[in-house]
């Protein structure tokens, strides 16, 4: 959501801004997007901003000393004083600059000297790992960029449940890799699950394959007769058939297997369907290696009282399929865990979260980065309601629990009540469904392609005001990667060219 500065406009300008604006809303792609946008900025006086160094959500005097010294140790190839510059701020969050406020004041880009201190680090960057710094032995440059590979961290893309309204999803996807923007850590949790899923056990040439929807159109859902429903215990509907589509596409692949496919680490949550057990888990090639990824995702699928728990499935060394933790069903991850990236970030090193949140009762209530962390007096109501209403949700489930809590159907239900309010639902960007009540039309339709083109379309819309941002939390990190790619190929070649002694 941009902030709306309309209100400073005479009324010539405001005819101009409300024409772009429709104009934007009916862009057919990124880059008629963008171009409309950047007209936006200009009318709107948002590139007067970008050049106004003044903000409460950043320290500008700590990134404008950091740019010249920067820009003069690299003028200068002081390669050291570099070096040490670069190593004592090294995160993508320094002196705040990645606060989300900052990218919610214009539709293209933030703050100018935000956007210069980013390139004085990519060029200081390169010019280390380049042929031009003389100081440094390639073996050095390539321990030094490794460091900076571990210190920066990376980001990860995280999908929420949301049934068959989970296609918007493939247009999120779609809009990053066009930018190129997409992470290699991916999280699901029911629908977002089979996302994460199909792109796991995905080779990159096929990816653009599975996001053409042809792979998605099938009859995941199938509704039990009452008398079915009635008669024997399960869920409303057959899990056969959504077992069925998921063996189809995803194949007999393990964690372990897929990532050596497709080089994404994929993240599946699910959670036990009696979580006197135990909590809910992630599952991915570190955690569980061996177990089928069809089998995880139909778990995440297993939302309660739609389909039955399930039990999950691995395969042995010898390819045989085996019972993994033979005694425990498990139902949907999102109802404890939408969003992991907790657990994630200890695995991974995570320095930032995107999050496509599609999850129909959980999109109404999301807030905007500016209803977020405004900081003026009239959001204090809505902040102080919002902590309440949770609170007393949680006194009353602990209420229920202290009379009923014995009878394990209560107990369940109380467990899953718990998971849906008190988890998180943000990430550091985010990516939300805009939603009529149609919508709620579309979430247990078997996916057909008017519908699949229609979800994809909004996720990409949705993505795109975000991509800005994204390319500015992504650009150091691709330039480490860059850099290292660069200093393998020159150590190969060195070490090709060395003679062996004898």
């Amino acid at each position: 959501m941009i902030l709306d500065v309309t209100r400073d406009l005479n009324p010539h300008q405001m005819y101009r801004v409300k024409k772009l604006k429709r104009q934007l809303d009916k862009a057919s792609c990124y880059a008629e997007w963008k171009s409309i946008a950047l007209k936006l900025d200009e009318e709107t006086g948002a590139q007067t901003w970008k050049y106004d160094n003044s903000s409460p959500y950043f320290d500008a005097d700590i990134i404008s000393h950091r740019l010249n010294l920067l820009r003069r140790y690299r003028q200068q190839q002081r390669t050291v004083d570099l070096i040490y510059i670069l190593r004592e701020g090294f995160s993508y969050d320094v002196a705040n600059i990645g606060h989300p406020m900052l990218y919610n004041s214009s539709y293209i880009g933030t703050k100018k000297i935000i956007e210069d201190y980013i390139e004085a680090v990519s060029l200081a960057l390169e010019f280390i790992a380049s042929e031009k710094c003389e100081n440094l032995s390639v073996t050095q440059k390539k321990q030094f960029f490794e460091h900076c590979q571990k210190a920066y961290g990376q980001p990860a893309l995280m999908f929420s449940g949301g049934a068959t309204l989970g296609l918007f999803h493939t247009g999120v996807c779609k809009a990053l890799m066009e930018q190129d923007l997409m992470p290699n850590v991916l999280s699901g949790s029911s629908a977002g699950a089979i996302m994460t899923a199909m792109l796991g056990v995905s080779k990159p040439e096929d990816v653009a394959d599975i996001l053409s929807g042809e792979h998605f159109y099938s009859k995941a859902f199938h509704f039990r007769p009452i008398r079915d429903i009635l008669q024997r215990r399960g869920g409303l509907a057959d899990v056969q058939y959504l077992k069925k589509f998921l063996i189809e596409n995803l194949g007999d692949l393990t964690f372990e297997e897929a990532y050596a496919r497709s080089g994404l680490d994929i993240n599946v949550t699910v959670a036990p369907f009696d979580l006197s057990q135990e909590g809910a888990r992630i599952m991915n090639r570190y955690t569980s290696p061996d177990l089928l990824v069809w089998s995880a995702v139909l778990a995440s699928c297993a939302v309660p009282f739609l389909f039955a728990p399930v039990r999950l499935v691995s395969k042995r060394y010898d390819g045989v399929h085996t019972p993994y933790l033979a005694n425990t069903r498990w139902v949907d991850g999102s109802v404890h865990s939408d969003f992991p990236q907790e657990r994630m970030s200890r695995l991974y090193n995570l320095n930032y979260t995107i999050a496509s949140q599609v999850n129909p009762h959980i999109v109404p209530f999301m807030q905007s980065d500016e209803e977020r962390f405004r900081k003026n007096l009239l959001s204090w109501p809505e902040r102080i309601l919002r902590k309440q209403v949770k609170s007393m949700s949680m006194s009353a489930m602990d209420f229920t629990r202290s009379r009923m809590g014995r009878i394990p159907a209560v107990r369940r239900m109380l467990d899953h009540g718990y998971g849906v309010v008190d988890q998180r639902y943000y990430g550091d960007v985010n990516i939300i469904g805009k939603y009529s009540l149609q919508h709620y039309t579309y979430m247990l339709q078997n996916p057909r392609p008017e519908l699949f083109h229609l979800l994809q379309g909004e996720g990409e819309r949705a993505t795109w005001p975000k991509i800005s941002s994204i390319e500015i939390h992504a650009r150091i990190g691709k330039t480490i990667q860059h850099c290292l790619q660069a200093i393998y190929t020159q150590k190969d070649c060195q070490d090709m060219s060395t003679p062996a002694t004898a």
